[in-house]
């Protein structure tokens, strides 16, 4: 298998989740996956006004209910380490 040929989602499949997994992390109650973080830009135009695309990240991690301590965003491998910064 050529890993330059998966995607994000198969990323996150195939070697995320069962990283967490192994980590001790319970994926049914301590891990989120496509998260939302925020809403989207409110963007207004005269007396107009709308939202921008809402911004997610691929993973949150849960230390107890309603306390995130991490993030994990992953990218596939035609990106940079820091492209998901």
């Amino acid at each position: 298998m050529n890993k330059k040929q998966l995607t994000e989602r198969d990323i996150c499949t195939k070697y995320i989740t069962p990283a967490l997994e192994r980590a001790g992390w319970d994926i049914a109650t301590q891990v989120r996956e496509e998260f939302p973080l925020t809403k989207g830009r409110i963007i207004v135009r005269g007396k107009l006004h709308t939202r921008a695309q809402y911004k997610r990240v691929d993973y949150v991690l849960f230390y107890k209910p309603n306390i995130p301590i991490a993030l994990i965003e992953a990218k596939d491998n035609n990106h940079s380490l820091g492209d998901g910064m």
